[in-house]
């Protein structure tokens, strides 16, 4: 009964803030637990009915025969290596059964009880070594704040596009929703992100982008001001519900603003005006689909070309951080440095491979 889940490491003030989980193979601590305690009562068991079967062999200061309840008593000290010395083996096939078999397990019993203790320890060790690798090496990650479905659909293309999953850490209030991250093999920190400490968890300050993808837009310009107070480098995309907000979100320190109700509204549009239209442009939003947009560095063959005889098709250039269409003046001449934002053939790519 493994499975992948988080193992958790609290911080912050009083581990209210910040808990990190990092995904790994484990087995689940009840499971582990009990099973450890079906084995020690087992072993109790054997050696109670061990010490009853041969109950003659053994003497009671107390006088008279074993009971059931003495062979109980005495399996229960002698496992447990207390050992009152008020039930003792006298002839010598009861003490040849306890240094054949009593004592072994004995000896298997003090595992099950000290190996739980130790495996419990063990854990925590190798959580908090990971946990504190993982905060020294991660950087030029990617913070997602909010694993729902505009989280996810981001992360998603955030692979299709040859990002690793190491290098994306994901940022949720719910417990539940780190632990799905998890599930996915995402490292997660539970807390709210509008707060410096949890993002500081996250290695805000090391980031290399930031994905604000909320569920509400006030929620969103916090943590966009608050991650852009800690990191004044790093790219900050963010979504909002309603297009009004999308300036105060700007001003707030967000790099691109994405207006995810008036987007879904005007694909929609797009789609029953324009099915053709439609269907190309979501393609193009969804990788692998048959055209993907892909932003790229320009070739050295394609240096002093026009842009429309670029190896690809190609929708932008960006040069010097500003964007020109396609048939912008300046796209006559690629130069090195360049960033071309083309429209690639999947089916060409599968042709081709």
């Amino acid at each position: 009964m493994a499975s992948t889940v988080g193992r958790v490491i609290n911080g912050g003030r009083g581990g209210a803030l910040g808990r990190v989980r990092l995904p790994t193979m484990r087995v689940r601590p009840v499971y582990a637990v009990l099973t450890r305690l079906v084995l020690a009562l087992a072993l109790l068991f054997a050696v109670v009915v061990i010490v009853y079967l041969g109950r003659d062999g053994y003497r009671d200061s107390a006088g008279g025969s074993l009971s059931l309840l003495d062979a109980a008593y005495y399996a229960t000290v002698t496992l447990t290596t207390t050992g009152y010395g008020d039930i003792v083996p006298i002839t010598p096939h009861a003490r040849l059964v306890n240094t054949a078999l009593i004592t072994p397990l004995r000896l298997v019993f003090l595992i099950l009880l000290v190996g739980t203790t130790l495996q419990v320890l063990a854990q925590r060790t190798r959580q908090e070594i990971r946990l504190n690798r993982w905060s020294s090496r991660v950087h030029d990650h990617t913070i997602v704040v909010g694993y729902g479905t505009k989280g996810r659909s981001a992360i998603a293309s955030l692979r299709d596009n040859g990002v690793h999953d190491s290098a994306i850490v994901v940022v949720d209030g719910s417990t539940a929703m780190v632990e799905d991250a998890n599930e996915a093999g995402l490292v997660g920190v539970v807390g709210d992100a509008t707060r410096s400490e949890v993002l500081g968890r996250a290695g805000v300050a090391r980031a290399a982008k930031v994905l604000v993808a909320t569920d509400r837009d006030d929620t969103a310009v916090l943590v966009t001001l608050t991650a852009r107070q800690l990191n004044p480098a790093a790219s900050i995309v963010a979504c909002v519900r309603e297009s009004e907000n999308e300036p105060l979100l700007a001003q707030s320190g967000a790099d691109q603003v994405i207006t995810t109700s008036e987007t879904a509204g005007r694909l929609l549009g797009t789609a029953a005006a324009q099915p053709q239209a439609g269907s190309v442009v979501h393609d193009l939003l969804i990788h692998g689909t048959g055209q993907d947009l892909v932003e790229r560095d320009v070739h050295p063959g394609e240096v002093g070309r026009h842009g429309r005889d670029a190896d690809d098709l190609v929708v932008a250039v960006i040069r010097a951080g500003h964007k020109m269409p396609y048939d912008h003046p300046g796209c006559a001449r690629l130069e090195a440095g360049d960033r071309l934002v083309v429209v690639r053939s999947t089916h060409r790519e599968d042709a081709s491979g």
